[in-house]
């Protein structure tokens, strides 16, 4: 186990500190002590990830009572707008944040991919509980529009032993500024070249006005909604549907086949995808006959300068915790367990936050 990296304090000024700091105080050593005084840290941004990082702070709060996170799911968007204003401890997005978004951040920003998963298609369809099958042409033409009934042709020629009904299909959308909907419709524009020159990609679309379209805010309401409405579908992410007992779809995939989400079809799509040393990797199109094909990491965003040096400690013990802890827990929850390879990239790029206190892998 790596010991914390402290600074030498003279005596004097030592014995001045009263509270000490981290692991430097007498009595611990190292990562195994807890906070020495009650620190408070505010999170927001990603529906995504929100209840693995809300996992994790009660979790860690449990392991050290001094240390209190509270984790705020608004939406990508929003959530890089307040890390961008300062009003944040950290935030969180489901695409990483461009070099002109970064620019804007005065303290500077580290993007540290903490878990991953996959973007699947929940259905609400009665007599249909599981084994509907979408082509790429099925579940684009759905979310442009094109294909309204659940009996279209593009749908039942992939399904044959399913009965599917002539009804409406309601295709739900998130309202907000959403990574969710950036990872999507970046999918969607690299795989049909009809979808990215009518409505693109981006975190916020203009979805089209056909009337079977319903909006609704993060992963929480795009779940509602579809539990609510027989004959509706959405995207959203895997643990979302899982939890809340929705049925999802098997897509079609770069190399022809039909793959069921599962965490296992995630892990071979991140295993297909090297993340490189900025830790931003966009995975479009993934190669692989057993890839599941909409699969991201998810992001925190941490200010590179954090003047506060106690607050400083409590963020890389956050961080330590979800890259350890924090990723046996994962798998349970519908989210993706982060390769060793990857949790020893974002432990070396996290380390500059506090220069007294060392992640520690385990």
């Amino acid at each position: 186990m790596t010991t914390v990296n402290c600074k030498q304090f003279p005596l004097v000024l030592g014995l001045l500190v009263l509270g000490w700091v981290g692991g430097c105080r007498p009595g611990g050593s190292g990562n195994e002590a807890g906070m020495a005084q009650r620190v408070n840290l505010t999170g927001a941004g990603a529906s995504f990830p929100a209840p693995l990082y809300q996992n994790w702070a009660i979790t860690l709060a449990q392991k050290d009572p001094n240390l209190q996170v509270n984790y705020q799911s608004i939406g990508s968007g929003a959530g890089i707008q307040q890390f961008t204003g300062n009003t944040v401890d950290f935030g969180a997005s489901d695409t990483a944040m461009t070099d002109q978004q970064m620019a804007a951040v005065t303290r500077g920003t580290l993007l540290l991919p903490m878990s991953a998963g996959s973007i699947v298609m929940a259905y609400n369809l009665q007599g249909v509980d599981t084994g509907l099958k979408l082509t790429r042409e099925a579940y684009v033409g759905i979310l442009s529009g094109r294909i309204r009934r659940w009996n279209d042709p593009a749908i039942a020629a992939a399904n044959p032993g399913i009965t599917l009904p002539d009804q409406q299909i309601t295709v739900v959308h998130r309202s907000d500024g959403s990574g969710t909907t950036g990872v999507l419709t970046k999918h969607l524009s690299d795989i049909s070249e009809e979808w990215k020159t009518t409505i693109g990609q981006g975190n916020a679309v203009e979805w089209p006005r056909t009337g079977n379209f319903v909006g609704a805010r993060g992963n929480e309401g795009v779940t509602a909604q579809i539990q609510n409405v027989n004959g509706s579908l959405g995207y959203i992410e895997y643990g979302f549907a899982t939890n809340n007992g929705l049925a999802v779809a098997a897509l079609e995939n770069k190399e022809g086949n039909f793959v069921v989400p599962s965490d296992e079809t995630a892990s071979n799509t991140l295993a297909a995808v090297e993340l490189p040393d900025n830790l931003r990797a966009f995975i479009t199109d993934p190669a692989g006959a057993d890839s599941y094909p909409i699969v991201t990491y998810t992001w925190q965003m941490h200010f590179r300068e954090q003047p506060d040096p106690v607050k400083a400690e409590a963020l890389e013990r956050w961080i330590e915790f979800g890259l350890n802890e924090g990723q046996d827990v994962a798998p349970n929850l519908g989210y993706v367990r982060l390769p060793d390879s990857v949790r020893q990239k974002v432990a070396a790029a996290a380390d500059i936050i506090s220069p007294d206190y060392t992640i520690t892998l385990k």
